[in-house]
């Protein structure tokens, strides 16, 4: 049982440097076809395959809400906006007693990274041991388009309304930056979709779920000095700290 939050305090008590997983998500928008919680069940998923791997890494519960103002206009959409984000993983990471060596940020949510990577430099200043990891497939599309329906349809198929997904705007994300910032997702896709949802598969989402744990799990090793756990292949997955 990897769940911090299932177990008792004497429990949590007898791990000696045990490392802390926290996955980090959202709740916004994810298209027409994808649930509000994506960011947070890709999140969740990859810090529970970490401690499948790992016996010294407990998953803390998870963070639901992040930096989701560039949603704002979407139904549904909770944002707690980047410096109350970053002030909850600062003291979070504080408040952390002896049993803990380190913690690690499992980010599922792109709109996270500058509020998550200010903390953990924050925290890292103050001697902190602290891993940033950002879960960004290779060559996949922004926002809910073939990576996180593929995604989702290998984690949570009940929760994907197929009959719905209609491709947004597919122009690359780097040309639409400066109205993203701006105005917000809702001025270059009506629908929310950054990217075209067709194509995307339970068989692709494995894949891509596979890959992100294996660079999950070496990321964790190489940060923080630990050996490497069985099972962690060479496949390229996930970004490291400070990339999305």
């Amino acid at each position: 049982m990897t769940a911090l939050g299932r177990r008792t305090w004497p429990e949590v008590a007898r791990w000696a440097g045990a490392v802390l997983a926290v996955p980090l998500g959202s709740t916004e928008q994810h298209g027409p076809h994808l649930p509000l919680d994506t960011d947070t069940r890709v999140a969740v998923s990859l810090a529970e395959q970490l401690a499948a791997r790992r016996p010294d890494v407990l998953v803390a519960p998870a963070l639901p809400y992040g930096s989701s103002g560039e949603h704002a206009g979407f139904p549904g959409t909770v944002s707690i906006g980047r410096a109350a984000l970053e002030l909850t993983l600062v003291e979070l990471v504080r408040s952390l007693g002896p049993e803990f060596r380190a913690a690690v940020l499992v980010v599922g949510h792109g709109g996270n990274a500058a509020p998550v990577t200010a903390a953990r430099d924050l925290l890292g200043r103050e001697g902190r041991q602290v891993v940033a990891w950002f879960a960004r497939p290779p060559d996949g599309d922004a926002h809910a388009g073939r990576t996180e329906t593929s995604l989702l349809l290998a984690l949570a198929p009940d929760a994907v309304r197929l009959d719905r997904a209609a491709a947004g705007t597919t122009r690359p994300v780097e040309a639409l930056m400066g109205v993203l910032a701006s105005a917000g997702v809702r001025a270059v896709s009506p629908n929310g979709v950054l990217g075209d949802p067709a194509g995307a598969s339970a068989d692709e989402g494995r894949r891509l779920l596979a890959g992100l744990a294996d660079d999950l799990c070496r990321t964790v090793a190489a940060r923080l000095g630990l050996p490497r756990p069985a099972g962690a292949g060479a496949t390229p997955g996930g970004a490291p700290e400070g990339s999305r």
